[in-house]
């Protein structure tokens, strides 16, 4: 089958984090289904729906394997399952109603203690509920009580400080736990006692019951009152070790496999999932949790009990394909044609380089090399599509609206002038044929960096001071302090900046302005040079652009106080510089870092991808030196790719994800369209406005996957 590996990506060992899924699990599973047999397409799911429905459509997958957590709110981890079904696509795991109710600790122990299922005596906690109970909040629980946020796992939030021995001291717990999760925590009478976990794998064991598990804690960093806390499962994971089966009494055993089996039975979790319980020192049993959506982690307990059946890693992960696979009717390869994409021909716009950039000329070093253009041409063939090869030369009017093209992928850099980004984008607009990237007036804007100063001072985004020269006589801003540093107005990738663009003083200043505006016959831009560190960040979707972890570019020169990330030190940057990713930063100097990137993107309505080079100063304020809208995609070597790759996003996904806007701004073009012919009045008759010559392609899609049916419409 063709699968779709969506999931959340872990970057940092962030507790905000901890539920998503490290790269080395990503690889793992997609090894798994691959070794299997399947086609495997990985798709992390953060940034806007409308950009995941997108690559989702574009991938056409016959299932779609979910691990995706979900980043905020009460019912994060149903939104995924729910966004399946609206989309029509078969998926692992349980449906959104399960997960929802198995999120919410203190939901799914009212719904089981009907049937039996005995659980700590708690209360649930709101902010609202806890201002109205103020210093008397004695919540009718015996001491000790452990507090735990109600809706998180990974045992976030859990640890020995969390347990309170009084009064006084649950209201401390609260004060810091409500201020740290607000949707509510769960105060429950503390059981002394040991830890015991079921997994379930459906179509496996005992009615996918497998044999309980222990976590057996080395004694040095076993916590006091036996808590398998936050501490142990992230921090120091080493030393817990899963034991299969647990060592427990035969008549135990019994009885705890018997209750997971009414828990999972009661509340219908699919495919595989865990029952936590807490068995206490008096023998009896409580449930803790239930986790319909467990971590693929290769040491979790799940897989400690499923070697314990004789199977590997891979043999683990198949199960949960063939009871997915089973239950949507899959058992053979599927071949439905209203759930599958015919192959869109992308016609793909260049500009060639055909000149050495490394030996120092800067004429072609905007344009892409031979082998960039194939990578990138490769990697859309390879996500299923026909490619057609346009370079943006004098013939592109003529030959585009012949390439009978369902949309363009566009990273042409253009020929001439302070528009000459924004002409492809224009031409297609011109032709209504769909593209990918922002618009004309967009690129238009960003290379104009004194314009886009304007713009970003407007929106109140921190830019060095700056001011536009035309031929270095002009009278000189007070409000410009030295150094200063001097650069093409409408250039980019580092052409005309050196080492010797930093200038003290009036002369220096003038006579750098005059020699840029004379090679490169277009006004200077002076700005102030910020002192600090140098980052770039990337993004990633539209209207809520995913932030990609930023980059530093960290000098090798320890020696120079005023380095400049030039034209040179791009073409040798092993030589020169040093790339961090993720950047060594505090969180707030990363939340400062990814709100500017993203306020930037937005206030250039900037869409699909772009990069944000910054400088941070000493009092970590962090000013936005430029943008690019159109950044370069050298295989290894561009910084958007270096750090994509440092995301966990492979060369071939970051193309996937830049393609996904252009996808969905044509399945909505041809929404619209078959929503005018079917308009009152229109009779039946096409909508105008072709996509130039592309045999009718201009029918509009269902609001489910994109399909092309034999007379090209959707």
């Amino acid at each position: 089958m063709k699968i779709a590996f969506t999931h959340n990506l872990r970057l940092t060992d962030s507790e905000e984090e901890a539920e998503f899924d490290s790269a080395e699990t990503v690889e793992a599973v997609a090894a798994a289904l691959v070794t299997a047999g399947h086609e495997v397409e990985k798709i992390e799911v953060s940034g806007p729906a409308s950009h995941l429905a997108a690559r989702i459509e574009a991938c056409a997958p016959d299932l779609i394997f979910n691990t995706a957590e979900g980043r905020r709110g009460r019912a994060r981890e149903a939104f995924y399952p729910a966004f399946f079904e609206e989309l029509g696509f078969p998926y692992t795991g349980s449906d959104a109603y399960v997960l929802t109710v198995t999120l919410d600790k203190w939901l799914t122990k009212e719904v089981l203690r009907a049937h039996g299922i005995d659980s700590p005596r708690g209360r649930l906690v709101t902010p609202a509920e806890y201002r109205q109970q103020g210093e008397a909040a004695s919540l009718g629980l015996a001491f000790p009580v452990i507090v735990k946020p109600n809706y998180e796992g990974s045992s976030k939030g859990i640890g020995e400080d969390a347990v309170a021995r009084d009064g006084k001291q649950l209201l401390k717990i609260l004060d810091r736990a409500l201020e740290a999760y607000p949707l509510g925590m769960l105060c429950e009478e503390f059981i002394p006692g040991t830890d015991i976990s079921v997994p379930f794998l459906e179509g496996c064991g005992d009615e996918g019951l497998l044999l309980p598990v222990e976590f057996v804690v080395d004694p040095a960093a076993r916590s006091r009152l036996n808590i398998y806390e936050y501490r142990l499962k992230h921090a120091e994971s080493a030393q817990v070790q899963a034991r299969c089966p647990a060592d427990l009494p035969r008549d135990v055993t019994a009885r705890v496999r018997a209750l997971a089996k009414t828990v999972m039975r009661t509340l219908g979790v699919r495919d595989l999932g865990r029952v936590e319980f807490r068995l206490g020192e008096d023998g009896r049993i409580f449930l803790l949790e239930v986790n319909a959506l467990p971590s693929l982690q290769p040491d979790n307990d799940i897989f400690a009990a499923a070697a314990r059946e004789g199977l590997s890693y891979d043999e683990t992960i198949a199960p949960v394909t063939r009871a997915a696979a089973l239950r949507w009717g899959l058992e053979a390869p599927r071949r439905v044609v209203k759930k599958r994409a015919d192959k869109l021909r992308v016609g793909f716009t260049f500009n060639m380089k055909r000149v050495d950039t490394k030996g120092g000329d800067d004429a072609e070093a905007e344009y892409d090399s031979p082998a960039t253009i194939d990578a990138i041409a490769e990697a859309l063939e390879s996500l299923g599509h026909s490619v057609i090869r346009l370079e943006a030369n004098a013939d592109l009017p003529s030959d585009l609206p012949e390439a009978d093209i369902d949309l363009v992928f566009n990273i042409a850099e253009g020929l001439t002038g302070r528009n000459r980004e924004a002409a492809v984008p224009a031409l297609c607009e011109l032709l209504g044929i769909p593209y990918t990237g922002s618009d004309s007036a967009t690129l238009a804007i960003a290379l104009d960096k004194a314009l886009t100063k304007k713009v970003l001072k407007q929106h109140g985004i921190l830019t060095p001071e700056f001011q536009l020269f035309m031929t270095g006589r002009e009278k000189i801003s007070p409000a410009l302090r030295y150094p200063c540093i001097v650069k093409p107005n409408a250039e980019g990738s580092s052409k005309g900046i050196a080492s010797t663009s930093v200038v003290d003083d009036e002369a220096g200043l003038r006579n750098a302005v005059r020699d840029c505006v004379g090679r490169y016959k277009q006004p200077a831009l002076v700005e102030e040079y910020i002192t600090g560190r140098e980052f770039t960040v990337g993004l990633l979707g539209d209207r809520r652009p995913r932030v990609l972890p930023p980059m530093e570019v960290v000098f090798k020169d320890q020696g120079n106080a005023r380095p400049v990330y030039d034209f040179t030190i791009k073409q040798h940057w092993e030589k020169y510089v040093e790339y961090r990713c993720p950047a060594p930063l505090t969180p707030t100097e990363l939340k400062t870092l990814e709100r500017a990137a993203r306020e930037t993107f937005l206030a250039l309505d900037c869409r699909d991808v772009a990069r944000v080079d910054l400088r941070m100063n000493a009092d970590g304020e962090a000013y936005v030196i430029e943008i690019n809208p159109l950044p370069g995609l050298t295989p290894g070597y561009s910084d958007l790719v270096l750090i994509a790759r440092a995301a966990g996003i492979d060369f071939r996904t970051l193309i996937a994800e830049i393609l996904a806007g252009g996808v969905k701004r044509l399945r909505e073009k041809r929404q619209k369209g078959r929503q005018e012919r079917e308009a009152p009045g229109n009779g039946g008759r096409r909508a105008e406005g072709g996509n130039g010559g592309n045999g009718g392609s201009t029918g509009a899609g269902a609001p489910g996957p994109v399909v092309v049916a034999p007379d090209g419409e959707l």
